[in-house]
């Protein structure tokens, strides 16, 4: 893959969520991810009031489950159909920005979210954009993220993916001034080789 071409993998993938904004949300307002909410809630320093923004937040269901526990989410996403329906789904402040090109403020959010959002991000943008984040946490924040394993960038179809495996992964972390203070494997319990999702808590240092 040709670094040089990292806006149209963006654009490309935009588009593929863009055209199938509707039928994304039918297939993923139910699945289950409590696992992944209690990673970052249960480090929280407090369970109410959090400042949480979701990275990638989609057509809105992740953002809807931490406002109904007393938190105050914000949304950002690329796709401008997901913002809109985010918006309408679950009522809170939703941000269409390009993770490439972020506007955030700076020290301000407990904990940012970002389930299965920062692997579209190519890999030559992804030590700006965790520093980015970084920036925009308070001293102490958390960083949740979820993303599919792997040791490559590639297209899944029309989606372009960065695909790493911990140590990978943690060595862009640790750049960015991140400390890794939990990971874990999903499906839970299936065998690592049939585990396709990898999950990190890390904290700003």
């Amino acid at each position: 893959m040709d670094p040089e071409n990292v806006d149209s993998f963006v654009a490309q993938t935009l588009k593929y969520y863009q055209d199938r904004s509707v039928s994304f949300w039918e297939g993923t307002k139910d699945h289950d991810v409590t696992q992944n909410y209690a990673a970052l809630q249960s480090r929280l320093p407090s369970r109410k009031g959090m400042k949480i923004l979701d990275l990638g937040c989609g057509p809105g269901r992740d953002l809807l489950y931490f406002k109904n526990r007393g938190h105050n989410p914000i949304g950002i996403d690329g796709c401008e159909n997901f913002c809109e329906m985010a918006r309408e789904n679950s009522g809170c402040e939703v941000w269409h920005q390009d993770f490439c090109r972020l506007k955030l403020p700076e020290a301000h959010f407990h904990g940012v979210f970002a389930n299965a959002s920062l692997f579209h991000i190519p890999r030559k943008f992804l030590q700006k954009v965790l520093t980015e984040l970084a920036a925009s946490l308070q001293d102490g924040g958390l960083l949740f993220s979820s993303n599919p394993r792997g040791s490559s960038e590639n297209f899944d179809g029309q989606r372009y993916g960065n695909y790493m495996e911990l140590e990978d992964y943690n060595a862009f972390l640790k750049a960015a001034g991140f400390s890794v203070i939990d990971h874990y494997y999903r499906p839970t319990g299936w065998p690592r080789e049939e585990q396709p999702w990898l999950a990190v808590v890390s904290r700003k240092i």
